[in-house]
């Protein structure tokens, strides 16, 4: 009997995360299937997990800290964190991890002499991604539109700003998490302040996969070295892979499998 996984997320038709797994699945012999849920509700992913009989999902925006609180136990770096992008079903309980933050190192480890990094925006993926930087001895900045949302960056030992008291300064890295430039062609902070950063900036990293936002243009002008989300959802995938099939495949093998996705 196939089992079946899936990501949750609103927006999520666009996810790769499909063709990355199933992809896993069929070339390594794994019984399983793995699917889109759209959710709008992040309260409701509890339920749906259990009535689609899920064996294990991945959670992308805006639902990793909903995920967290959907499960019995979290592991592992995602348990100080309040963020989970990765479940797993076992035992009758669904247990959280975070695979974001790794996939992400991952991703930018070809970027030389990272030290200061500012992070746009302060969602769940803010969170792992300031955490995880901190973890590595980095110098981390959080910029958000509103201050609100900075509150719990402020006991992470790391500087936080809100548009109108932002002070710009020199990076090694900026980072985009938000949501911008995926459906529509905003950026992550206004224009003029944008522009400041990437004045002083060596590198620059989008979350977003599959399209040059806004935001990585604007790198691209600049001569700025840029990544979008595509070595990040690669890097967090096949960690998430390791968990859904509990070990059972190796992990270069998972690696070549999901790789052949970008090769299109």
């Amino acid at each position: 009997m196939k089992k079946l996984f899936g990501i949750f997320g609103n927006p999520v038709s666009h996810s790769k995360s499909p063709l990355m797994h199933n992809m896993v699945f069929k070339n390594l012999h794994y019984k399983g299937c793995y699917t889109r849920i759209l959710l709008e509700d992040g309260t409701k992913l509890r339920e749906t997990f259990l009535n689609l009989k899920l064996s294990g999902a991945n959670i992308t925006v805006p639902h990793k800290e909903a995920a967290f609180k959907a499960c019995d136990e979290v592991r592992g770096f995602a348990k100080n964190l309040g963020v989970v992008n990765t479940i797993v079903y076992e035992n009758g309980k669904l247990i959280g991890y975070n695979t974001d933050a790794d996939g992400f190192l991952y991703a930018i480890s070809e970027f030389k002499n990272i030290n200061k990094i500012l992070i746009l925006g302060a969602g769940g993926t803010a969170k792992a991604l300031c955490a995880k930087f901190l973890e590595e001895g980095f110098n981390v900045e959080v910029l958000n539109r509103s201050p609100n949302r900075l509150e719990s960056f402020k006991t992470m030992e790391c500087k936080t700003s809100a548009w109108e008291s932002f002070k710009p300064s020199s990076y090694d890295l900026v980072v985009n998490t938000t949501s911008a430039g995926l459906e529509d062609d905003s950026l992550p902070v206004p224009k003029e302040i944008i522009e400041q950063i990437l004045n002083n900036t060596s590198y620059c990293a989008d979350a977003i996969y599959g399209k040059l936002t806004p935001f990585l243009q604007l790198a691209k002008q600049k001569k700025i070295p840029y990544k979008d989300g595509s070595d990040m959802l690669l890097g967090q995938g096949i960690l998430a892979n390791e968990l859904f099939v509990k070990n059972t495949l190796q992990k270069e093998d998972i690696q070549k499998e999901m790789r052949k996705i970008f090769e299109f």
